[in-house]
């Protein structure tokens, strides 16, 4: 009986387990052979949000006293605690309107309802929760409590919610392990970053604005509004008033202890934002302490090493706004001997796993090592390394991999442009109904569909010869540098969309040669066989829209990687 209740819980059966509850009322509050879930209530809150597993909670809330709603399992859990914890509101809302006390009960580790939503609830029900709970006013909330429930709102990129929390308790301003999660979060102050749209339409109701002084008003900065900003600016700016340099100093460079888990766990907070690419947050940080640009961690590396090692050039691009400083910092060398020329010789982990093809990868390590090379001192380019390496010797040899894969990856789409070239000179002579042998010419020469197929087969034999010569082409340069920089994306390029059209011409052939032979009966055959020669074309596109794209980044976006003309350190955006 026990176990038939347990079935009629999980799928919501309230007629059965009424049945069931009617015989046997006990049940409501024993502890079944499910230990861990406990009461039938327990049991509830595990299935799914449905419309009959939220009746059977309410019914079975109803049945239920007050009291019997704050029972504990064996994890010292109720079963609003573990509704919370999944975030199921809904079912949560059933029963805190039978018991408003609920949310005051702590469950695992210790953790009130609030805490324990932040791990798997949804905003709607943290905020309610934090609302419901007076804003964490009551007596029963430590410190402990409010500074756990900051902690797991900025972990889940609830900034609104973490703000509402400082501006309630301001005491917790002083928690500087906020730093450490918001290091680690580039996503969330990356939002700032707009596009050309966004920027022009922008510049428009700037000029608008001037004109038009009633719009004011109305022009708010992300800048301002964005919440991950302003909780930094909060937590930042109490740390600065309240902290020697030398306590910033240990704070931002001591091994981090919230992330143990993490690879860079080894890393400070300020080292560990720059090997994320947090530009935002290091900018801020910079700002009102500047001598941070030259922090060092265990292994010698400042955040523009680091920023180098990950090619992060929105960090990198910060050494064009310290003025002279980046001829001391470009100066730095670290436990192994590296300056910064030999940290961009070494190959990039995440850069290779961001490129889609090895001449790709290629390009962009030459570009990222040619701009390095521009703002080294001129002593520092040919110094060597404990390995005896001078930069370029490195370079050459961590790159001989990706030149090789390179080359064998163009000599396979050689193979593929070859295969197309055949098929494509073979069905020349080869046409549909065969030739007339008293006169010659083609049977079907006067059908339009005949002409289609002469023309997509001719398209498809052209483009693929082209294909097949712009690779060749490729494989016998003599892969200069330059080549890789900047002719070989324009190539590949080049040489996949002749492709593409040569397969698509190929299958618009085939499909041709159908309607050929069956103008007269059977229509639906090449209607059908057309609609299926699109696939391959479908297929191709899907596959290679990566390549395509990082070919394209690499013929354009590339021009504008590093951007000494755009500052963001020192600068401020006007203010209305």
């Amino acid at each position: 009986m026990v176990v038939g209740l347990y079935e009629a819980t999980i799928v919501g059966n309230w007629e059965t387990g009424k049945i069931i509850l009617d015989k046997r009322p006990d049940f409501l509050n024993i502890i079944g052979p499910w230990k861990q879930l406990s009461t039938p209530l327990h049991v509830a809150t595990t299935a799914d949000e449905t419309k009959f597993t939220l009746n059977f909670m309410k019914n079975l809330v109803h049945m239920m006293k007050k009291e019997d709603l704050e029972i504990k399992n064996e994890s010292s859990n109720t079963a609003f605690w573990l509704a919370c914890y999944d975030g199921k509101m809904k079912m949560a809302m059933i029963m805190l309107e039978k018991n408003p006390k609920l949310p005051d009960i702590r469950g695992t580790s210790d953790l009130f309802p609030l805490s324990c939503s932040l791990t798997n609830g949804g905003h709607e029900l943290v905020k309610f929760l934090y609302i419901y709970s007076q804003k964490m006013m009551g007596s029963h909330w430590r410190d402990q409590d409010k500074y756990v429930a900051l902690m797991r709102c900025v972990r889940r990129d609830f900034f609104d919610i973490a703000l509402q929390m400082l501006e309630d308790h301001p005491e917790l301003a002083g928690k500087v392990l906020v730093l450490e999660v918001l290091a680690r979060k580039p996503y969330a102050f990356n939002r700032l970053e707009k596009n050309l749209i966004t920027r022009i339409m922008q510049s428009t109701c700037l000029f608008s604005a001037f004109r038009f002084p009633c719009m004011k008003a109305q022009l708010v900065y992300e800048e301002d509004t964005d919440d991950a900003l302003k909780l930094l600016k909060i937590i930042w700016g109490h740390a600065t008033k309240t902290m020697r340099n030398d306590e910033i100093e240990v704070m931002l460079t001591r091994p981090a202890f919230f992330f143990k888990e993490e690879k860079l766990s080894s890393f400070g907070i300020l080292h560990a934002a720059a090997g994320m690419g947090n530009t935002r947050f290091i900018v801020e940080l910079i700002r009102t302490y500047p001598d941070l640009m030259i922090l060092r961690n265990e292994n010698g590396h400042t955040i523009f090493h680091i920023g180098v090692m990950n090619r992060h050039q929105g960090i990198y691009n910060l050494l064009y706004e310290i003025g002279g400083n980046k001829n001391y910092i470009c100066g730095f060398v670290d436990n192994l001997g590296n300056n910064m020329l030999h940290l961009v010789g070494k190959t990039s982990k995440e850069m290779a796993a961001k490129t889609y093809g090895a001449s790709l990868l290629m390009q962009r390590e030459l570009l990222w090592f040619k701009e390095v090379d521009k703002m080294m001192p001129t002593y520092s380019r040919e110094a060597k390394n404990k390995d005896g390496l001078t930069p370029y010797e490195l370079f050459a040899k961590e790159n001989e991999d990706p030149v090789s894969k390179g080359l064998k990856w163009m000599k396979d789409c050689m193979v593929v442009a070859t295969l197309i070239v055949t098929v494509a000179f073979a069905v020349a002579f080869t046409v549909p109904g065969g030739y007339n042998q008293e006169h010659g010419p083609p049977i079907f020469i006067h059908q339009p569909t005949f002409l289609v197929f002469v023309i997509a087969d001719v398209v498809s034999l052209i483009s693929s010869s082209t294909s097949l010569l712009v690779f060749l082409g490729v494989l016998t340069s003599r892969h200069d540098q330059r080549d890789f920089m900047y002719s070989l994306p324009r190539k590949l390029m080049m040489g996949l969309l002749t492709l593409f059209i040569s397969i698509a011409a190929l299958m618009v052939t085939f499909s041709a040669s159908f309607f050929v032979l069956y103008h007269k009966g059977l229509k639906w055959v090449p209607v059908f066989i057309a609609i299926f020669a699109t696939v391959p074309i479908v297929v191709f596109v899907v596959l290679q829209c990566p390549l395509i794209l990082d070919m394209f980044r690499s013929m354009y976006d590339s021009h504008y990687l590093f951007e000494p003309k755009k500052r963001i350190l020192y600068t401020t955006k006007p203010r209305l």
